[in-house]
């Protein structure tokens, strides 16, 4: 059942203070107003409620200032409306003084085509890290202006407003209020439970440009008028309409002063004409209700008079009423009542006693949201934003690090435990422009796995803090300024094996070699002394026996060495043998010797020099062995240098045929890639496909290890986007985005096409090569690594490989690579198609690509990142999608991020747009907009005549009443619905 009866007077909350140094201050009533968009350090004023607006600079730190454009600035339109912020992602934080505290927050948006583009977006609105309505902008212009309304309980000494871009056009914000509330009012408002206004209108006004807020509502809710005197009378008096003592609504005295009654009506009669339709929304499509309606006795009524009311909704009784001469009474819900209907009908009639037509002087309907989700625990909060505010982050860090899941800080990891707050468990903030010691905040972080704050300017020594964060498994601090030595605790722990530390590039670090050596482990390293040489004494007697049997076999057959008879068994074990460890042995060296099964790639062989010259026979390549000799021959003695890596140069070369080959040869000097350089000849003679580079033959002649490959006359991808192609010209998009396609479908079959399956681990631009067609193949699987099918999660490695800028975070923090690992590095690739920039920039502090088109792409304009050397021609929405699928590749958490399957299948529509485009069955600068939803409305029905082009010339006016005018009709008749979710305000 409803409440019926009232609460106390309202007080005032006045002398709020705010926590921080901010331009903003609450006034005397305890508001805080915020001009979003409003240029300079002036304050402005509001027209109407001569309230102060603060520009938003105190409040959020990223976000570009724009103007509405002039064709819809009217004499009367608000200060505020003027000028906007917009966003793709953003929050707007709100300092106030006490957590706990009920607040009002309203929010409104005014598209005004500032822009110039027209196009109307639709985004989500977040309140602290719960969700509170979609925005959907269904016009340009005043009658497009979208007001957001909730009241809640803030939990923290402090309010948030974030802005997320859901791909239907970049977030903006015109202006954001907060008033504080007594806890005793809309006590349906809970820490767990939020109102969202649908509709709050004041019944009986003539003039439908009387708005009632502030001054006349203390506490500055906005009261729309419903006017319509064709369909029912009016009442009104100037006398002041009191609150009782605890009422629970405190309706203002200038609303309760006027009410409507049926036309002409008798004490028989009803008000039927009010109306709500309920608002679906994305994460709430059974929307639940509460309604509370006033009533009030303007007419002094002789004793025998009698006015007993009686209300329903939907033709269900809901309760009965018998306002009192000059007091505001009221009839609400206690709880969320109604639900479940794309319709809620009122009807206020009497019962068989009344001897007066019934009357109702307010309502208001409001949906409820869920407050539950919990912010990131507080010292984390407090720790992180220390960090923020020390480095001075330019990233977009406001409001909760860890919450909601989909919008944690950039460059956060976050654990979400069941029963606890959730905490922040990876930072990863390299190439931010930090300047500075390290802050001690960072071991205040007891749960981050993985601190990566490399590529900074960091000086100073390491805090020996770090060594007490007993969760740390990465930490990465290279490339800084750093000085001194490494702690000892970390020393210990790297050590242990419970820590992999890089603190590479720090030329003031660790100047002093022994500083930085782990501690000796006294009795457990003359164990180790004690055990290694009765080993070595073993090893040298089993040398010396086996010379002497060589040196007895040469005399017996003169012929062949025991190298060469024992190469093919002892090197390598056979397919059929799994996880093996041979050991060979000779008179200087003891390798341990892995087994190449492509099962076991991780235990891929690391033979050296002399020891290894048999490797590649033994691997039953099946392709065709060239000797050192002819390798010469082909290479015109190694004319030609194509590249360069680890191993050594690649060779252009042409067969006896006159095909033409690339040759990978391994320097004599290389103390790196023989690993790497089994494992991929291995590799390629069990992948074929034709987004893969294959491999023609090898070579194994004493020293000399060879692989001979497919030639790629375009070279690396790399080359062609940096305009040092071997045509001199510049990609153009629909080859950039051929040249994805063929890249994404050579990664996909790895990933799934192959058994077992592969992991590249090292994808990246120089790894994509280009034939003459421009064609691309995936090259380079010497880091590659493969995995059972369902058991890609059991996969772990010693160490850490692949290219700064490629690397996956994930992978970084737990040295565990999955598929997700390449589909990272890919995003990367996808970046640099887009923009033609390298992975690295300088912004003007080094950033890597990822952060450089995530700051850029806020500003909501794709140009800002492509790549001017296309010169515009391209299909901008083929653009957009691609950006957006390289920026989901990319994320942080690898469960976020799409398949190579879904990165094709996502490529393949790409490129049907921009062929669309290339044959005239597109346009360039279309752009996609989202659908619009169910709009709510809290109404009335004519059942007569409207003058609508009366109240549109209100709206115009007074730009009070929101979307727009909407004529229908139904089974009643016409009707006018007013969509009071938009409602606007002086």
């Amino acid at each position: 059942m409803p409440t019926r009866m009232v609460a106390p007077s309202w007080l005032l909350l006045i002398g709020l203070a705010i926590a921080g140094v901010l331009q903003a201050q609450p006034d005397s009533n305890g508001f805080i107003n915020v001009d979003c968009g409003l240029p300079g350090t002036a304050n402005s004023m509001d027209d109407t409620t001569k309230l102060s607006y603060a520009p938003d600079a105190a409040f959020t730190d990223s976000g570009s200032n724009h103007n509405i454009s002039a064709e819809f600035v009217t004499p009367t339109l608000s200060k505020r409306y003027l000028n906007l912020p917009r966003r793709r992602a953003q929050l707007l934080h709100a300092p106030i003084l006490v957590a706990g505290l009920k607040y009002l927050i309203r929010a409104e948006f005014m598209y005004g085509s500032y822009d110039g583009l027209n196009r109307l977006p639709v985004f989500d609105v977040y309140t602290g890290v719960n969700f509170w309505s979609m925005v959907n902008v269904t016009s340009a212009d005043l009658n497009g202006m979208v007001t957001l309304e909730a009241i809640v309980v803030v939990p923290d000494d402090s309010a948030q407003v974030c802005l997320v871009n859901t791909g239907s056009g970049t977030p903006f914000i015109s202006s954001l209020e907060l008033r504080p509330l007594k806890s005793s009012i809309y006590p349906q408002a809970s820490t767990t439970l939020g109102l969202v206004l649908l509709g709050r209108r004041n019944l009986g006004p003539t003039d439908a440009t009387d708005i009632v807020r502030y001054p006349d509502d203390p506490h500055d809710r906005v009261w729309t008028p419903l006017v319509n005197t064709t369909a029912w009378d009016t009442i009104s008096t100037t006398s002041t309409v009191q609150n009782y003592q605890n009422d629970e609504f405190e309706a203002p005295s200038k609303v309760m002063q006027t009410a409507i009654t049926p036309l002409n009506g008798s004490s028989n009669s009803s008000i039927d004409e009010l109306f709500w339709y309920s608002e679906l929304q994305p994460k709430d499509p059974t929307p639940k209700y509460i309604a509370i309606m006033y009533f009030s006795e303007l007419q002094l009524l002789p004793s025998s008079a009698v006015r007993d009311l009686y209300i329903t909704i939907n033709d269900v009784f809901w309760s009965t009423f018998m306002p009192d001469y000059l007091y505001s009474g009221y009839v609400g819900d206690q709880t969320p009542t109604w639900s479940g209907s794309d319709r809620y009908n009122i009807s206020i009639s009497t019962t068989a006693n009344s001897t007066l037509p019934p009357i109702i002087n307010a309502v208001e309907v409001y949906s409820v949201i869920s407050t539950t989700n919990v912010a990131t625990d507080s010292a984390d909060v407090s720790a992180i934003t220390d960090i923020k505010v020390m480095y001075r982050v330019q990233k977009n860090w406001m409001g909760d690090p860890c919450v909601p899941k989909s919008f944690a800080w950039d460059g956060l990891t976050c654990n979400y435990p069941i029963s606890s707050t959730p905490t922040i468990t990876g930072v990863n903030i390299s190439f931010s422009g930090l300047n500075g010691d390290m802050s001690s905040s960072f071991a205040d972080l007891k749960g981050v796995q993985y601190l990566d704050l490399s590529y900074n300017n960091l000086t100073g020594s390491i805090p020996d803090a770090l060594s007490q964060l007993t969760s740390l498994k990465v930490l990465n601090l290279s490339s800084n300024q750093l000085s001194g030595s490494i702690p000892y605790g970390l020393l210990k722990r790297i050590q242990d094996g419970s820590l992999t530390m890089r603190y590479d590039d720090n030329p003031n670090l660790c100047t002093n070699a022994a500083s930085c050596q782990p501690p000796v482990k006294g009795k457990k390293s003359k164990l180790a002394v004690y055990v290694a040489v009765p080993l070595v004494l073993v090893v040298v007697i089993i040398s010396v026996v086996a010379l002497l049997f060589c040196f007895l076999q040469r005399r017996k057959k003169q012929g062949g060495t025991c190298m060469h008879q024992m190469s093919a068994s002892a090197i390598f074990p056979t397919q059929g043998v799994q996880s093996t460890r041979l050991m060979f042995v000779n008179l200087y060296h003891v390798h341990r010797i892995g087994d190449v099964r492509l099962s076991h790639a991780s235990a891929a062989p690391r033979p050296q020099g002399g020891d290894t010259h048999d490797a590649l026979s033994s691997l039953n390549l099946g392709n065709r062995r060239f000797s050192y000799k002819e390798l010469e021959m082909i290479t015109n003695n190694f004319e030609r240098v194509l590249g360069q890596g680890g191993f050594g140069k690649v060779y252009d070369g042409f067969l006896e045929d006159g095909t033409q080959v690339a040759v990978k040869l391994r320097s004599q000097y290389s103390n790196q890639g023989v690993k790497e350089f089994l494992l991929e000849a291995q590799i390629l003679t069990r992948i074929h496909h034709k987004n893969l580079v294959s491999m023609i033959g090898y070579c194994k002649d004493g020293q000399y290890m060879a692989l001979v490959y497919e030639y790629m006359s375009e070279g690396a991808l790399q080359e062609q986007l940096a305009g040092n192609g071997r045509n001199g010209r510049y990609l153009t998009w629909w080859q950039r985005l051929r040249i994805a396609l063929d890249s994404a479908q050579g990664l996909e079959y790895l990933h799934k096409g192959c058994n077992p399956p592969l992991i590249h681990r090292d994808v990246k631009a120089t790894n994509i090569l280009l034939n003459t067609n421009l064609e691309a193949k995936i090259a380079d699987f010497g880091f590659s690594k493969a995995f059972n099918h369902g058991n890609e999660a059991q996969i772990s490695t010693n160490a850490l490989v692949g290219t700064p800028g490629y690397v996956d975070p994930e992978y970084q923090a737990t040295l565990q690579p999955t598929t997700k690992s390449d589909v990272y590095s890919f995003g990367v690739v996808m970046l640099e198609l887009v923009t033609g920039k390298p992975t690295i920039l300088s912004d003007p502090e080094p950033a890597s690509i990822i952060q450089w088109v995530r700051r850029r792409l806020a500003r909501g304009n794709i140009e800002d990142v492509v790549d001017t050397r296309m010169r515009g021609e391209y299909e901008v929405n083929s653009v957009w999608k691609v950006a957006d699928i390289a920026l989901k590749c990319t994320m942080q958490e690898s469960a976020q991020r799409p398949t190579m399957t879904d990165v094709v299948a996502q490529l393949r529509e790409c490129l049907e747009l921009e062929e669309g485009r290339r044959t005239g069955g597109g346009t360039r600068g279309s752009f996609y907009a989202g659908s619009s939803n169910n709009n709510a409305n809290l109404g009335y029905y004519d059942s007569q005549s409207t003058d609508a082009s009366q109240i549109s010339t209100a709206f115009e006016m007074e730009h009070n009443f929101g979307r727009a005018v909407g004529m229908g009709t139904d089974e009643k008749g016409l009707h006018l619905q007013l969509v009071n979710s938009s409602l606007q305000y002086p």
